[in-house]
């Protein structure tokens, strides 16, 4: 299909990004909520939206988003209205509920995403995975690391930053001190919600962290098993994953990301079953167009890929 093309009114990255997460609409058929516990006596909701289809995908957010985002919601009406069933799930702590452990989630929680596709896999023939930045990077890891279902057929991916530490030193930037402060405080505040909770959670320090990698250092890595920060970010990057990916697979990240740093753009070998796309414009899950009966062009990309290619 035609390469990714910004509207006129899109002049630049940060419109792109930002346009698209305030003022989309999406008229959306109420999903099915169900919840399901986890092995660690955890819980994840998930959300449906079903018509008896053998077709199954799984849709998978960003950092601090949900199922009622509006890059969700438009991926998972289009795949519905095409005879798919369609299932967005939500994180740990995603849901509007806080989850009962310590842990939350993060940018290499695969087990949460394999257990989520474990648990739909015995109404399906094939399975297809969508994920956006944060969890296009959980979807190539899940796919990177082997033990894959099988009955998950193909993947499509947007904005994923495929090495986390250079991305992260990308949003430290002072063009990108909005999104930074956007996410540093909806984090604050849920380690502040967990700790009210829990008593194994220390929150003293909490004010003086500033950036996102010293939130990681001292929440993340440490709550989830890693050393630090950098210890996370090599071992939950999906870069060094994808030259174990065997299903087909489309990641596209577009060059004017304000999120992305250079190693989010690597050249894939010959043969690989990995496809890289970079279109010059789309934002961070941006992507918007206009006439095409309120589809976005990232919505039309994953179907033709998925149900095409």
């Amino acid at each position: 299909m035609p390469a990714y093309e910004a509207p006129s009114l899109f002049f630049n990255a940060h419109i792109e990004t930002i346009c698209p997460a305030l003022f989309r609409k999406i008229q959306l058929s109420p999903y099915q909520r169900e919840r399901i516990t986890t092995p660690d006596d955890d819980f994840l909701d998930l959300d449906w939206l079903k018509q008896g289809s053998n077709k199954l995908v799984i849709i998978s957010h960003g950092l601090e988003g949900n199922s009622q985002r509006a890059y969700i919601q438009g991926m998972a009406k289009h795949f519905f209205s095409n005879g798919y069933d369609v299932l967005a799930w939500n994180y740990r702590g995603c849901s509007g509920e806080m989850n009962r452990q310590q842990r939350f989630y993060h940018s290499g929680a695969t087990d949460d995403l394999k257990w989520v596709i474990d648990n739909a896999s015995a109404n399906y023939d094939s399975i297809y995975l969508v994920g956006f930045s944060l969890g296009g990077n959980l979807s190539l890891k899940y796919l990177g690391e082997g033990n894959v279902n099988s009955l998950v057929k193909k993947a499509v991916v947007f904005s994923v930053p495929l090495e986390l530490h250079t991305s992260c030193l990308e949003i430290l930037k002072s063009s990108n001190w909005m999104y930074h402060h956007r996410f540093l405080r909806s984090l604050k505040a849920k380690v502040i919600a967990k700790a009210n909770q829990r008593t194994d959670l220390d929150i003293s320090q909490l004010d003086q962290i500033k950036t996102l990698i010293q939130f990681d250092d001292h929440f993340t890595a440490p709550i989830h098993g890693f050393a630090n920060a950098i210890d996370y970010y090599k071992k939950c990057s999906s870069l060094y994953f994808l030259s174990e990916i065997r299903i087909p697979t489309l990641i596209v990240n577009a060059k004017n990301d304000p999120f992305l740093s250079n190693d989010c753009y690597p050249e894939l070998p010959a043969g690989s079953s990995v496809k890289m796309e970079t279109p010059s414009h789309g934002g961070h899950v941006g992507f918007a167009q206009f006439g095409q009966n309120g589809l976005y062009w990232s919505e039309l990309r994953a179907f033709d890929f998925i149900d095409h290619d």
